[in-house]
């Protein structure tokens, strides 16, 4: 059951960064869209707290859940702006490697244990996930320094981000308390943020930004859940292959091309999925 709340979130999280990949395009701002989408899956989960009585706060709840989602946002943020000053066809895979440091801190801070089927399917996941990222000949720019920079943070929010996940379901801390306080957090991180930067509002932006925060609400639910069911270092690599669903996405809305090497990449996901359930 839990590898299906995983698959959820990953369906969850590839429709959103779709979502954020067409309004991009389209010239919405990624901050704006960002903090509707937090601002209304606040508001979504604190009035389901309400409603049913289950709001249970303490300080881990408060600092945990807010950290991430402050890692969340900025880690979205710093991965456009890497995608604005390196070349493209390295940023997503690179970034995509951040899976690796919530499955180390999973087997080494939390001691679960990975057989040797658990860590090959481990392996070929992060591996296509990779491979199906990977745009060769679309490099641009050359402005190098700044593009490391901006995806060494982008690689530390999300990495970070998976530890402190799996670290609230290993304190038991309520799911919705956490999920509160993430979107709380998230929404005056980026209000913060959008004043620094001074963009204009666009009406578009909350309607889209509405969109995702709903869609964001289904993700994160299941993927607290698989956390608490289910072992953290194999829920990482199979959210990783949210890519996957961009990908898709791509050739289905936006008529492109599935190269060759993609997919390879989806065929040896789907074995790496199939290792980690032997």
């Amino acid at each position: 059951m839990w590898i299906a709340a995983a698959l959820v979130t990953t369906l969850s999280f590839g429709t959103n960064n779709t979502i954020f990949k067409w309004s991009t395009s389209r010239g919405l701002s990624k901050v704006h869209i960002q903090f509707f989408f937090y601002f209304v899956a606040f508001l979504l989960t604190l009035g389901y707290g309400l409603y049913t009585g289950e709001l249970q706060f303490n300080l881990y709840a408060l600092i945990l859940g807010g950290l991430i989602g402050i890692l969340n946002a900025n880690g979205n943020i710093q991965m456009s702006k890497a995608f604005e000053k390196g070349p493209a066809s390295l940023t997503s895979p690179l970034i995509g490697a951040n899976a690796i440091m919530p499955i180390l801190g999973a087997a080494i801070i939390f001691h679960e244990e990975i057989s040797l089927a658990h860590w090959i399917g481990i392996v070929v996941i992060l591996g296509s996930a990779l491979m199906i990222q990977y745009s060769p000949g679309k490099s641009h720019g050359t402005n190098y320094g700044p593009w490391i920079y901006r995806v060494v943070l982008a690689i530390l929010s999300f990495g970070i981000l998976g530890i402190l996940m799996k670290t609230t379901s290993y304190l038991q801390i309520s799911s919705l308390s956490t999920l509160i306080c993430m979107y709380g957090g998230g929404s005056i991180y980026l209000a913060l943020t959008s004043l620094r930067e001074k963009e204009s509002w666009l009406r578009s932006e909350v309607n889209v930004g509405s969109m995702a925060g709903l869609v964001s609400v289904i993700g994160y639910s299941c993927y607290f859940y698989a956390l608490q069911k289910g072992i953290a270092s194999i829920i990482f690599p199979i959210v990783s292959l949210n890519c996957l669903v961009v990908i898709l996405a791509g050739c289905w809305f936006f008529k492109e091309k599935l190269k060759r090497y993609q997919l390879v990449g989806i065929f040896s996901a789907i074995l790496g999925i199939i290792f980690t359930k032997i």
